[in-house]
């Protein structure tokens, strides 16, 4: 029987290493190779493309020789059409959206497929399920109140401080707060289903002072931020931060709460589709949006933070989650995500939703 020699072990582990390295390495070069040769890549986003020129401009200019072909759908509608697709062996190479359940959805339903590397390695746990789902971003849900006609005493700071607004609303709020219709909207049905299990009584009693106000219910953030700008509305509920914010910075009409009791953090999610066509350029672009490069520039628009930690310059990430303490209450990627989407769960939640609230037409 040959002897054990420890440093020839040693050496021979170290070589091992090293040749995993370069193996690697040559890996991200011949997928780099193999994206130009495939020469496209087509992205499903439920994300403004507005708010994503700048990351695809410098994954253009990083990867000159891929086409991008990105198509900006509402997240219901992404979702649907995504299926229809799958039946005919799918189109999109990469889905990207802010309606966490309905991606976990398709991943647990068996339409991603896995990919792991340095940049899925680097995110918090929370932010990754299976190797398959992953968080792009976390973007606070907030309050948005129009600065100029809701009376000072009357902005709210918590879910409680609203609550105690709405048991006895003055007149000028009635018919004059939104929400998103949980109904049409797949980010409101998120947002709202989250909310209950985050505390579901402050939700329901909510939710019947909002339909004894003559709430009205949208299915579009940029619908509810122009009405609240305009003054139609005054108050908007459950809305979705990171729009607010980049709005609020352009009118001063505006001004986003984030509550003080609990902010819920959602993420848009990202999945590389088990039919991509073209999957090497799926996997660089995941890549190029989970790197530091990537995320700083999704960062840059306001009301966006980072999802890693580490981020140089996030430092209004860091900032947020040690003003809110306690209350940051990220929504984790996973299973959980599912409760609602069971048929009759949603059902049962839609049909108390609109006897609660009676959304005005």
């Amino acid at each position: 029987m040959p002897r054990f020699h420890p440093l020839r072990f040693a050496f021979a582990l170290i070589v091992a290493a090293l040749s995993g390295s370069v193996v690697q390495a040559q890996g991200g070069l011949d997928r780099a190779a193999l994206a130009v040769k495939e020469g496209q890549l087509v992205i499903y986003a439920a994300t403004d493309y507005e708010l994503a020129r700048a990351l695809l401009d410098d994954f253009r200019l990083l990867h000159p020789g891929i086409r991008v072909d990105y198509q900006e759908i509402s997240s219901r509608a992404l979702y649907r059409r995504f299926l229809d697709e799958a039946k005919a062996g799918g189109v999109a190479d990469v889905v990207w959206s802010s309606a966490m359940d309905l991606q976990v959805k398709l991943v647990n339903d068996g339409h991603a497929q896995p990919h792991r590397s340095e940049e899925t390695d680097a995110l918090p746990g929370w932010a990754s399920w299976k190797n398959e789902a992953f968080g792009t971003s976390f973007e606070p849900v907030a309050l948005v109140v129009n600065r100029a006609r809701l009376r000072a005493g009357d902005v709210p700071e918590s879910h409680a401080a609203l609550l105690r607004l709405m048991a006895d609303p003055p007149e000028y709020l009635r018919g004059r707060i939104a929400t998103y219709d949980p109904a049409r909207s797949g980010l409101g049905f998120l947002l709202h289903t989250q909310d209950v299990l985050a505390n579901p009584v402050v939700f329901w009693r909510l939710t019947e002072a909002f339909g004894r106000a003559g709430t009205r219910a949208y299915a579009s953030t940029s619908e509810m931020l122009d009405r609240i700008a305009d003054g139609d509305a005054l108050i908007g509920y459950n809305l979705l931060g990171s729009y607010a914010q980049v709005r609020a910075m352009q009118d001063e009409r505006l001004a986003v709460v984030l509550p003080r009791d609990y902010t819920l953090v959602l993420s848009r999610v990202a999945f590389i589709a088990r039919q991509a066509k073209h999957p090497n350029a799926a996997r660089l672009w995941l890549d190029y949006l989970l790197s530091r490069r990537g995320q700083q520039l999704l960062a840059a628009n306001p009301g966006f933070y980072a999802v890693r930690e580490d981020v140089a310059g996030n430092e209004a990430a860091e900032q947020l989650r040690r003003s809110l303490g306690g209350a940051f209450r990220p929504i984790p990627i996973g299973t959980g995500l599912l409760t609602h989407l069971d048929q009759i769960k949603r059902r049962d939640f839609l049909r108390q939703w609109h006897e609660t609230i009676a959304p005005m037409p």
